[in-house]
């Protein structure tokens, strides 16, 4: 099996470390690996060595997490024309008006996600031609893969010119974006109306476009993570290497690069410790460079909770366990799953220096004891009375985080409320622990915490500290979009940045709602300050972090708020507030 077979095999295993190659390549189940700018490596391993996919053989943060798309609701085209308020209301119309005619000129906007209708006029210049640099579309393997990378195929802009005047273009350029979501992120980002009407305008309309489109995950991380088969979920290492070919694209102080991830997860620390986190990291904070992620449409979706062992009594644990005599505190965490639901993950994140524990009790009363702690074990466990099967994998200190995780897979769960106890003994000491279940679209029917906490919800990777962390609000009432992730994270890191319009947004394809399009507009105001700094030699190098000052300061933010917070960040997007505060108004 050669090393493109092996990316796309189902029968082999994905695996990030940042361990040098040399220290893995001699294990018997290695087929191949792919570098990520000598930073990462993903291993690829033949799945017949490797009994089971467990926490006792892959380290948590080494099997690649599965994200999803961000938005909520789509209107119809037709339903609703463009509306440019949300433009307005970010400060963007008025920075492409003179004097400075910010318009995106000299930059790359890379969209991450399904792909793009590149046959759309609104990615057309004045003569016709592609805006769109180049497509990589993983999901094709006829093409030519990307230099330095081994699958997919690559579309340059010649290319894409090539199909734009074929009878046949898809003979030529094959690549679709059959969801559309990607096309509507680019659209609000870099769409352009320069040749009709006023009949669509995002915010960058003369940046140029690379779009990454995502293949879908391997099966066996579908089944191992229980997402439904009809959901779109992409791997982080996919991820993680189409970031490394967007960076791929900037030329410093000449040609910088703008990233944009409309996508999110539910796993992970939230405090930002992910392979893809920590990757998005070092890219940000490369000159002339900007990584802009979605806050998730998580905030009111009950699957967050957030337990404190600080004030509770102390108790017999002998009485809620059986088999257990000793000193200690114990919290009830309960979960309503609906009829017909197939299953689903929850990872708990206990502190330091406590060590918890849990146990878990079905719907009919019929309890699991806990798992002994120490070294990494996975058990599972079957209900006398009940169908229901429950895997628990016990991690006293994950690595990347040095947090106690505990992560619980419950397959087939009888519907009703589902009790996961956890345990502490008498010596607490932090007392705080966090749970999450999966985002929304990854549950095939609803599953809910009964007293969740609706902070702490932004998604993955949006608690990367050095990215812009993007919530959403309506700009037509100036309300904070109720579905939006929230934050702070998990250790009290100011996340999200700011928030930005997210809510009816014009897209070339209706009206859409969720934070991947306040990221897209967002991404798009970022591209029109680079044109400024960096295309127009302003302000020549900047990176990501100071990008995000710039646009903190010229947030805008109300009297009766408290600021920073964990809805707004710092404030409302505001372009032309940033230009106000330099001019000192």
């Amino acid at each position: 099996m050669d090393c493109k077979q092996a990316i796309l095999s189902n029968d082999v295993y994905d695996y990030i470390t940042d361990f040098p190659i040399e220290n893995l390549s001699n294990l018997e189940p290695v087929v191949c690996y792919q570098d990520i700018n000598n930073i990462y490596n993903i291993v690829h391993l033949n799945s017949s060595a490797i009994p089971n996919l467990q926490v006792n053989f892959f380290e948590y943060r080494s099997v690649p997490k599965l994200y999803g798309l961000m938005q909520e609701n789509v209107l119809l085209p037709g339903d609703v024309p463009f509306d440019p308020n949300n433009l307005f209301a970010a400060g963007i119309i008025q920075m492409q008006r003179s004097p400075l005619n910010l318009t995106g000129r000299g930059t790359v906007v890379c969209i991450i996600d399904t792909g793009i209708d590149y046959r759309n006029p609104v990615f057309l210049d004045e003569s016709g031609r592609s805006r769109i640099l180049a497509i990589w579309d993983q999901t094709i393997q006829t093409g030519t893969p990307p230099e330095g990378f081994l699958y997919g195929s690559e579309y340059t802009r010649e290319d894409i010119n090539r199909a734009l005047q074929s009878e046949e273009p898809y003979a030529v350029v094959p690549s679709r974006d059959e969801n559309g979501h990607g096309t509507a992120l680019a659209g609000v980002a870099a769409g352009s109306n320069v040749r009709g009407e006023l009949t669509y305008l995002g915010a960058a309309p003369e940046a140029d476009i690379v779009v990454v489109k995502l293949k879908e995950c391997k099966q066996y991380l579908r089944e191992y993570y229980l997402i439904p088969d009809d959901v779109p979920a992409y791997q982080e290492n996919d991820i993680m290497q189409a970031v490394n070919y967007a960076d791929s694209f900037a030329i410093v102080s000449e040609r910088p690069v703008i990233i944009c991830i409309g996508l999110g997860t539910n796993m992970g620390d939230h405090n930002g410790s992910s392979a893809l986190s920590r990757y998005l990291e070092i890219t940000a904070l490369r000159q002339n460079r900007a990584v802009v992620v979605c806050g998730g449409n998580e905030g009111e979706a009950a699957h967050h909770f957030q337990g404190d062992f600080r004030d509770s009594e102390e108790i017999d644990i002998g009485r809620v366990d059986i088999g257990t005599r000793l000193a200690g505190r114990y919290r009830d965490v309960e979960v309503r799953v609906a009829e017909g639901s197939s299953g689903f993950f929850l990872e708990m994140w206990g502190s330091l220096p406590d060590a918890l524990n849990i146990s878990v009790i079905s719907p009919g009363g019929e309890a699991i004891n806990p798992s002994r702690l120490g070294i990494p074990q996975s058990i599972t466990y079957g209900f006398v009375y009940e169908r229901s099967t429950v895997t628990i994998d016990t991690t006293l200190v994950e690595p990347s985080s040095g947090e106690e995780l505990i992560l619980v897979r419950l397959k087939d769960p009888t519907p009703g409320i589902w009790t996961f106890r956890v345990l502490a003994d008498s010596s607490v000491g932090n007392g705080i622990f966090h749970m999450w279940l999966p985002i929304s679209q990854f549950l095939n029917v609803p599953a809910y915490f009964l007293s969740p906490t609706p902070y702490v919800t932004l998604t993955e990777p949006a608690m990367a500290s050095e990215v812009i962390s993007i919530s959403a609000y309506n700009a037509s009432n100036n309300s904070f979009y109720i579905n939006s992730g929230r934050g702070f994270s998990v250790n009290g890191n100011i996340r999200p940045d700011m928030t930005a319009p997210g809510v009816d947004i014009s897209t070339v394809s209706g009206s859409r709602t969720g934070s991947s399009f306040a990221t897209a507009l967002t991404a798009g105001a970022v591209a029109q300050f680079m044109q400024w700094a960096v295309a127009e030699r302003n302000m020549e190098f900047v990176n990501t972090r100071a990008i995000k000052s710039n646009f903190i300061r010229g947030a805008v933010r109300s009297e009766d708020t408290i600021y920073p917070n964990r809805e707004w960040g710092y404030g409302k997007l505001n372009l032309e507030g940033i230009f106000d505060v330099m001019r000192g108004l």
